[in-house]
């Protein structure tokens, strides 16, 4: 008989009640130290409370009301987004896969209102993760993710991560855009170098085509800038957001210059919940503290502090870990063990984290985890590393 609850997930036998800070306590009083951050979500730790605070007096006013009126709440976060970044306009969503559908639905309205409603290929790259909608799927071309939801969407082209000559040999001006993580978090914490970062800029300038970046995972002052192309020195056109940008409040958006968002008119997108007055107070505050430079220097010092914990457990475990992948606080460890019996070895040292793709182990804490515990955590990991290479003895 199939569950009240679809048995979409493989879900662990661990319930949660309470959160605060970085730490967790389950249904059996248990406190698990948490380093997954509901993937990259609880960006500023559980119960956060300056988020809290801002939550309980706007929910105390006005919680929804449409995007039939102008909400002041969405309106003051767009231009903290606008202000800190290449965007000149914002559409808010809930969530990144609605971002990644509306970043698609851009690209093509405006190679349409060009003259060119033919010109709808976007390139995309092997590991890659938009979401989990038709047109997510359709971009990441991945089996797993595909398999028995056909026909998919058409007009994208999938390129092996990393190979320039295959992109070089695949753009042209047939090219609608480009679509890209600056790092890949389900594919593995892969992170394309700057250098190639400003090749695809180049490339797409070449031909015309739109430079779309999605930073649902890695943006939002995860590796130390507000979003990881900045590293890189280039913009991009289209941007998709989310996770972190709600502090744990299911937020999202899609940013865009003037020039790839001005074909989106009125009534050709919509969101019933998107922008509402209670995400949007919240996003406005993540934002006010994330942005702070103060605030991401700290996240650069804290993640240095972590890696070279990690790169230590790295040698000191060589039977269960080959490296250490990743920047600022999106941080991964290539494991020769399996990764899944890592994270369930984690469990057992009540410490929560998160498998990936290329049997990596994500690690994605909330960008405030104090250096205590870092160092708890690294001592959990090292624990878990230890028991499972007495198991292979």
């Amino acid at each position: 008989m199939i569950s009240a609850v679809l048995p979409t997930y493989n879900r662990a036998p661990i319930a949660f009640v309470s959160g605060e800070g970085s730490w967790l306590t389950a249904e059996d009083g248990s406190r698990y130290l948490d380093l997954g951050a509901g993937i990259a979500v609880n960006a500023l730790g559980h119960a956060n409370p300056a988020l809290v605070q801002v939550l309980t007096q706007q929910a105390a006013k006005l919680w929804h009301v449409s995007n039939l009126y102008r909400i002041p709440e969405q309106e003051r976060l767009a231009e903290k987004l606008v202000e800190a970044t290449f965007a000149d306009t914002v559409f808010f969503t809930n969530s990144g896969t609605e971002a990644a559908e509306l970043a698609i639905k851009m690209v093509r309205k405006y190679w349409s209102e060009q003259g060119q409603p033919d010109r709808i290929e976007i390139l995309c790259f092997e590991g890659a993760f938009h979401g989990r909608s038709t047109g997510a799927i359709a971009a990441a071309g991945s089996e797993k993710m595909v398999k028995g939801f056909g026909p998919l969407m058409p007009g994208f082209r999938q390129l092996p991560f990393g190979d320039h000559a295959a992109l070089r040999a695949a753009i042209s001006d047939r090219t609608a855009a480009v679509m890209i993580e600056p790092i890949q978090g389900e594919g593995g914490i892969r992170v394309l170098p700057d250098v190639c970062l400003k090749g695809l800029r180049d490339a797409c300038d070449q031909v015309g085509a739109l430079l779309v970046f999605d930073e649902v995972q890695c943006g939002m002052g995860r590796t130390g800038k507000l979003f990881a192309h900045e590293w890189a020195g280039i913009e991009p056109d289209i941007m998709m957001v989310a996770k972190g940008i709600g502090g744990g409040f299911p937020l999202g958006a899609v940013l865009a210059t003037e020039k790839a968002g001005a074909c989106m008119v009125a009534g050709s997108h919509g969101s019933t919940y998107g922008g509402n007055p209670l995400g949007c107070a919240v996003g406005a505050k993540v934002m006010e503290i994330v942005s702070d430079p103060a605030f991401l220097a700290e996240v650069g010092r804290k993640a240095a502090l972590f890696r070279q914990k990690l790169e230590g457990l790295v040698a000191a475990h060589p039977a269960v870990f080959e490296e250490v992948r990743g920047a600022g606080l999106m941080l991964g460890l290539k494991c020769r063990a399996p990764n899944t019996d890592v994270v369930k070895a984690a469990y057992a040292q009540h410490l929560l984290t998160v498998p990936a793709a290329d049997n990596v182990l994500r690690l994605l804490p909330a960008l405030n985890i104090p250096d205590e515990d870092i160092a708890e955590a690294a001592l959990r990991l090292d624990r878990a590393a230890g028991a499972l290479g007495a198991d292979a003895a």
